[in-house]
């Protein structure tokens, strides 16, 4: 049963030899930015050029304390996107390395499974029905294979595969088995040498990513307008034309959210990388922006709702009903579990066949399991065929053919009396009904060596059925109930019988609502099926083809589908879904590649996880796109109102970039690793049409910045009217930064309120504002850095009533308009 290979294999040692030589079975990786590459475009940002302009207009202007602070500012600054880029793609080489596809290979004479990345030129390779076909090999044996190859052709039409014939790495195998021998690996294969011509393609950005260059745009421009306009304002009145450019490059600098390109690209990343570590792969970026936004998620039966722990606990033939206990089967049972087992795959995922067959190998005799039958053919399950047939020739070279599936397609194919017919059915409703998964069996002899087209055309004989038991994952009606507060249904579906089904979602949790079942599906027009998906929760006899009409129903009503799957056919399910989410473990290859996520561990409450996490990293870019925006605008207030006012400048580009790093920081370190909050899981689906940062979200974060921006003007009038300039700017851009800081917490806050909000651990919360203040402290009390940044004198008095006053500036905003700040949701 399946194809065999007579062999050791290659032995650890050679392998491990013929890897070290010719190199790893990948294609070529995207190409990873060098830091001098990540640099070089650092360099190019609009903020690093006007912070080197900056730079050497004060080095022209003869003081080259300020122009060498600023080149120091440079580096700093480059040394944070250097940090920024290398965590993100670090964090994406780490989900590549996760995402390398596995291989079962021959070593030393025992299969293991191993990453597709090691295996090398002479590997014998095990390949069976979904897998991908690692790399180029030729045959050795084969059961039925087909493969597809439009991958690498372009046709879509199946390629028998036999004798001797060549796979090709990429190939994907539609149905049958075989063993095969590696005969090229990585760049030298037929896949490789396509991918080396793809090297420069670059992907398109994510429709965040827009959003966020768009906004940067949008404000670049405003601010470059105003900047020329305050140069010909400052130098028409003062007649001091470098100060105006200096002024102008200062008031730039304070409009260009350089930050907002960067949150759109790290957030995602990053969080990807958390969620890899809680067992959830991310296959592309683009789904963490739609995990928020899940409405319906429709999920399996067999190993996601329950353990995937499948085992034969009942047989019925004849009328009798027999518990399946260690040891020989009682008379009569015997042809029953001997074709069952010929009805299932020898290898392969599927949990139902590897429990038959763990029943066949257990309590059969060596000549019942028939080890020198060769198989034939297969009629494989589909929505018109809920079963699965396999036609074998026997040792004497006559075929039988072995049938396995739902009760009702298997009896209908058999010859019965309607009293056996009804008796059978009876029997399998009223195991379903106990939540036990029900087979019929059913076998036939063939007159002569060819078989019909269809399979119910067989003169199949009934031999009764198999009860499967398959217990409810004891975290399921915990984890169901999260979604019901979360605002998500969930629908379960499964090819099991209805009685089946609705006995699980009871369990489960989930609503007592009647099941739809495949027939009914294929009778329901476009209305019919979108009023029955309104409100059913369980889907029952579903064949995988079916389930994409099932996505595509539910996506056209508006909601936002997530759908897992582990099976070849289910692939256009979890394309056409929001977000398609596949078994690692049991899954097969092309389901993977399907799928935006891979469960690692295939458990339920790792989706529950994910969607937290994608609510979590949409809630702190909101938190910190609203803290740049509301922070720009005391800054670029600040910019501009002294020279209005016919006051000193209060700032110039050495305080835009000191500001800026608290910026960076906060945004890269605090709001990125701000835990969830503590309600995220019981508001509502996000809206997916709906922008993360709409006009009247950019209008309220503008505001939020016009009390710190008022305070800090009415500190830098009172402190030119008291004190000498020099001290008058210190105090004034103490009572900034304070400001910056206040407003951190206060977006941080969002609509879980300021206390609330401190009471949630976030270390690097406390680490960032502790820095600031070291720093703070530095430019204000150590003489070197005091003259450049051009301040003077000031108490440590006024310097704590300046910073009360900035600190409070931002916090008073946040205590009274918490409906404003609290993160929308709207469907």
């Amino acid at each position: 049963m399946g194809a065999r290979h007579d062999g050791d294999g290659l032995s650890e040692a050679e392998a491990a030899r013929r890897l070290a030589a010719h190199g790893p079975n990948s294609l070529a990786a995207p190409e990873r930015r060098s830091w001098r590459r990540i640099g070089a475009d650092a360099a190019r940002e609009p903020m690093f050029l006007l912070l080197a302009g900056a730079a050497l207009l004060y080095l022209a202007l003869g003081q080259p304390g300020e122009g060498l602070f600023l080149c120091g500012m440079v580096v700093v600054n480059l040394g944070l996107s250097l940090y920024q880029e290398g965590k993100t793609e670090r964090a994406l080489a780490a989900l590549r390395a996760l995402a390398s596809p596995r291989a079962q290979v021959l070593r030393g004479g025992r299969w293991q499974s191993i990453d597709g990345a090691d295996v090398v030129r002479g590997d014998i390779i095990a390949l069976n029905k979904g897998d991908r076909v690692p790399a180029d090999a030729r045959l050795l044996s084969s059961n039925g294979m087909q493969a597809d190859e439009s991958l690498l052709t372009g046709e879509s039409m199946p390629v028998t595969k036999d004798g001797a014939a060549m796979l090709f790495a990429g190939a994907l195998v539609l149905q049958g088995d075989g063993v095969a021998q590696v005969a090229a690996t990585g760049a030298r294969s037929q896949l490789g040498r396509i991918a080396a011509s793809l090297q420069g393609v670059r992907a398109a950005p994510s429709p965040l990513q827009r959003q966020g260059t768009a906004l940067a745009r949008a404000f670049a421009v405003v601010g470059l307008a105003l900047s020329a306009s305050l140069v010909l304002v400052y130098g028409y009145l003062r007649g001091d034309w470098p100060q105006a450019l200096l002024a102008g490059i200062a008031l730039a600098m304070s409009m260009l959210p350089e930050e907002l390109p960067v949150i759109m690209t790290v957030f995602p990343a990053i969080g990807a990388w958390r969620l890899a570590r809680q067992h959830v792969l991310t296959r592309r970026l683009a789904a963490i922006e739609t995990l928020g936004a899940i409405s319906v998620l429709c999920v399996d039966k067999a190993g996601t709702l329950t353990a995937n722990r499948m085992e034969v606990v009942a047989l019925e033939a004849h009328g009798v009903r027999h518990p399946v206990t260690p040891g020989a089967l009682p008379a009569g049972f015997a042809t029953l579990v001997e074709t069952a087992r010929l009805a299932s795959a020898a290898r392969g995922p599927d949990p139902i066949d590897q429990a038959v067959q763990r029943l066949g190998q257990a309590s059969l005799a060596a000549p019942q399991r028939h080890p020198d039958w060769v198989l034939l053919h297969e009629y494989g399950v589909s929505a018109q065929q809920r079963a699965l047939v396999q036609v074998w020739r026997r040792g004497d070279a006559r075929l039988v053919a072995a049938a396995k599936g739902a009760p009702e397609t298997i009896l209908n194919w058999c010859e019965l009396d309607p009293s056996t017919r009804a008796s059978a059915l009876a029997a399998a409703a009223e195991m379903a009904q106990g939540g036990l998964r029900v087979l019929a069996v059913a076998h036939a002899v063939l007159p002569e060596e060819i078989w019909p087209t269809q399979a119910a055309d067989l003169a199949l004989r009934y031999d009764g059925l198999l009860a499967l038991a398959d217990p409810l994952r004891p975290e399921i009606p915990a984890c169901v109930l999260q979604c019901r507060q979360a605002g998500i249904r969930v629908v379960m579906i499964t090819g099991d019988h209805p009685d089946t089904a609705h006995a699980i979602a009871l369990q489960a949790g989930l609503d007592d609502t009647p099941a739809l079942t495949g027939t009914e599906l294929d009778a329901l027009d476009a209305a019919g099926l979108a009023e029955r998906l309104a409100t059913l929760s369980v889907c029952a006899r579903i064949a995988p083809g079916q389930k994409l009409r099932l996505v595509q129903a539910l996506a056209r009503s508006g909601a936002t589908v997530a759908m897992t799957g582990d099976g070849v056919n289910d692939a256009p399910a979890l394309k056409a879904a929001h977000v398609g989410i596949a078994m690692g473990g049991r899954g097969t290859d092309v389901a993977r590649e399907a799928a935006a996520l891979v469960l690692l561990d295939d458990r339920f409450a790792s989706i529950i996880e994910a969607i937290r996490a994608g609510r979590r990293i949409h809630d702190n870019m909101r938190k910190s796109m609203r803290y740049i925006i509301s922070m720009h605008a005391p800054i670029a207030g600040m910019a501009i109102l002294p020279i209005l006012a016919g006051w000193p400048p209060l700032l110039y580009p050495m305080h835009i970039v000191f500001l800026q790093m608290i910026i960076d920081t906060a945004c890269a370190l605090v709001f990125e690793n701000d835990p969830a909050a503590p309600q995220l899981m019981r508001r509502p689906p996000l809206n997916p049409q709906a922008p993360l940062f709409d006009a009247a979200a950019l209008i309220r974060a503008l505001a939020l910045g016009v009390l710190p921006c008022a305070a800090v003007a009415g500190a830098y009038a009172w402190a030119l009217g008291a004190l000498a300039p020099a001290p008058a700017r210190a105090f004034g851009f103490t009572a900034l930064v304070l400001a910056n800081l206040s407003l951190i917490l206060a977006n941080r806050a969002g609509g879980s309120g300021l206390w609330a909000s401190l009471r949630q651990p976030n270390r690097l919360l406390w680490g960032v504002s502790g820095a600031a203040l070291a720093m703070l402290a530095l430019v204000l009390y150590q003489p070197w850095l005091a003259a450049v940044f051009q301040f003077g004198a000031l108490t440590p008095a006024l310097a704590a009533g300046a910073g009360a006053l900035g600190l409070a500036s931002g916090l008073v905003p946040a205590l009274l308009s918490r409906r404003d700040l609290r993160a929308e949701h709207p469907r």
